[in-house]
């Protein structure tokens, strides 16, 4: 008995310093669990982030054919300004400015009231598999064409010279994408699908005199192919860099709203579609050569809206992509 309790005092010393010991490694295990789960999120932000950079809208200049009014330029240019990029966050906030415009085969070669499109989307996943990327978006833009003229004439007709045109929408868009690795090659497909609400709805933010004339509710779609392809590096031919290749850009919006009393089915008159290809040669960054077709129930083009036609579109493209997040 004397034994033991000489031992005691040296027994529960030792039980006390490995309780402590397994108390340290449980809290060290947990914080490199803790450290890992961090780390493997920003790397799924990150990832989803340059999926975000591949949705921003091209800038693109040349020339369109069959068009109602002749042209000698079309030039559709979007500065994309990217305030919200970092893997620290599952969001990414674009703000864009842009400016669609045509230059008309009249005298002066006027360029009548181009179309001024301001607006801002954040992006957020839904889940974390990069290579099946699913993501929303909800965007807010402002479409004008900055003339203060009467919108209609006296008789009603719209006034396509000097007729204000105005309107504010949003767009909430569900993403699906997916990514291919095929030996040299990186092919991301999205396709998405979107509702646009116009403020015009509920009696806010647009030229009146468009009301039962343009479109305030629409569904869009979109269909992206993109193929990235290695070459080799110029200053280190070893090492491969892979770059755009080829994209094609399948969009369509259609009216839902009622419109002019053209039917539902009526898609003459209440469908958009466009079809466009990109291809990119290796010594073209971030440039490409461009090619596509489409049909316009209404015209985009701001106070034009009321022409229908089919139209066919040559030139050229790259992003105008500007990063503010420090590096």
């Amino acid at each position: 008995m004397h034994i033991i309790k000489k031992a005691t005092p040296a027994l529960l010393l030792f039980l006390f310093s490995q309780s402590l010991l397994a108390a340290n490694t449980d809290t060290s295990l947990a914080s490199l669990a803790d450290t890992g789960k961090l780390r493997a999120s920003r790397i799924t932000n990150k990832n989803f982030n340059e999926i975000y950079m591949q949705q921003l809208v091209p800038s693109s200049a040349g020339q369109e054919y069959f068009d109602p009014h002749k042209t000698l330029l079309a030039a559709d240019v979007t500065a994309n300004f990217v305030l919200l990029n970092t893997p620290k966050l599952p969001f990414f906030f674009v703000t864009y400015t842009r400016v669609n415009l045509r230059l008309f085969a009249a005298s002066g070669s006027p360029v009548r009231s181009p179309s001024y499109m301001p607006g801002g989307t954040v992006y957020f996943r839904l889940n974390r598999d990069t290579n099946n990327a699913n993501f929303l978006s909800v965007s807010y833009t402002h479409h004008s064409n900055g003339i203060e003229g009467p919108t209609a004439r006296p008789n009603g007709t719209i006034n396509t010279d000097s007729g204000k045109f105005t309107t504010n929408f949003y767009r909430l868009t569900y993403y699906i994408g997916k990514r291919t690795d095929i030996n040299d090659l990186i092919i991301n497909r999205y396709d998405a699908l979107a509702l646009e609400l116009h403020s015009a709805l509920v009696g806010l933010g647009y030229a009146h005199a468009l009301k039962n004339k343009y479109g305030f509710l629409r569904i869009n779609g979109n269909w992206l192919y993109c193929i990235d392809r290695a070459n080799s590096d110029a200053i280190d031919h070893k090492k491969k860099v892979f770059s755009n290749w080829q994209r094609i850009d399948f969009q369509f919006s259609y009216i839902a709203d009622k419109y002019n009393d053209y039917n539902a089915v009526d898609f003459r008159k209440r469908l958009n579609v466009l079809l466009k290809y990109y291809y990119s040669f290796p010594f073209m960054r971030d440039a490409s050569l461009m090619l596509g077709a489409g049909y316009r129930g209404q015209d985009e083009y701001n106070i034009f809206f009321q022409d229908s036609y089919a139209y066919v579109t040559i030139g050229v493209a790259a992003g105008l992509n500007f990063n503010t997040h420090r590096n």
